[in-house]
């Protein structure tokens, strides 16, 4: 089968099983165990050809103790390139929950200038209900570097510099994808030690909002749900705990059409943190 593009930022299951083929496929699985959730256990399965794309603890910046910060652009180049990613390769990203993780990697990609990636609609739990081909164990790493080089895109991530700007902005507008009681200060950080509350002037669209049973909510529905919260000419800044389910909000802003979006990277695991000096909102 000869190369394929990617036209979209979500895939079907339906659409991957038919292109599985393709000479420049890459499936990355990029799960991450959730955070507040102890009943969900991680796979044995995996999607056949799948190779692990772990942002939580290798492909990261190892020099702060912020979770799974983005790396530099040497670091990203070099663990990608040990998958065997080339510059024309078309990459479909899943994880075990459903969409919960992947997002993150996926916007890792675009961010580092490679457009050729979407992320799997309904992840692993899709494609055991529709009985696609499924492995017990994840591929081996690839004898072969790929070619790929990182070209980072400018604001894509963001820092706590540039958000303490925005809140005060009209330009701009923070949505954060916690929960509503995270968000109000109501309901408990899962990660110890960081203070309760939110960003201030910041809007709660929680990610379960626009995950339903493990699937990104039709672009029809997403497209009522942003002009309530923003407006379409608003730079958007999306945090989260830790700048993993910030980036389900960004991928249902770009399914969108949402032309100005970034993601904090720190989120709340920096700016929760009572040394961090910075403003704090509750209800």
């Amino acid at each position: 089968m000869s190369n394929i593009k990617i036209t979209s930022p979500l895939v079907s299951v339906q659409w991957l099983a038919d292109h599985l083929d393709a000479d420049n496929l890459v499936i990355l699985d990029a799960s991450m165990k959730p955070v507040n959730n102890d009943s969900l256990h991680e796979e044995t399965a995996y999607i056949i050809g799948a190779r692990r794309f772990d942002f939580d603890k290798d492909i990261r910046d190892k020099n702060t103790n912020l979770p799974h910060m983005m790396p530099s652009a040497d670091v990203f180049t070099d663990e990608v390139q040990k998958l065997g990613i080339n510059k024309d390769s078309a990459i479909v990203v899943y994880d075990y929950v459903g969409v919960y993780s992947s997002p993150r990697a996926w916007w890792m990609f675009r961010a580092m200038g490679h457009s050729q990636v979407a992320v799997l609609d309904g992840g692993l739990p899709a494609w055991k209900k529709a009985d696609f081909a499924l492995g017990d164990q994840l591929e081996k790493i690839v004898a072969q570097r790929g070619d790929f080089i990182a070209q980072p895109q400018d604001g894509w991530f963001c820092d706590s510099t540039h958000v303490l700007d925005a809140i005060s902005d009209p330009e701009f507008a923070v949505l954060d994808a916690r929960s509503n009681g995270r968000f109000k200060g109501t309901a408990p950080e899962p990660r110890a030690g960081l203070r309760p509350g939110h960003i201030p002037n910041s809007i709660n669209l929680p990610y379960t909002d626009i995950v339903v049973d493990g699937f990104i909510l039709p672009t029809t529905q997403l497209d009522s749900i942003f002009p309530k919260l923003v407006k379409k000419d608003q730079k958007l800044i999306f945090s989260c705990g830790s700048g993993a389910t910030a980036c389900i909000l960004a991928l249902a802003a770009d399914l969108t059409g949402h032309p100005n979006i970034s993601v904090y990277d720190g989120s709340w695991a920096e700016w929760g943190l009572p040394s961090s000096g910075l403003p704090v909102e509750t209800n």
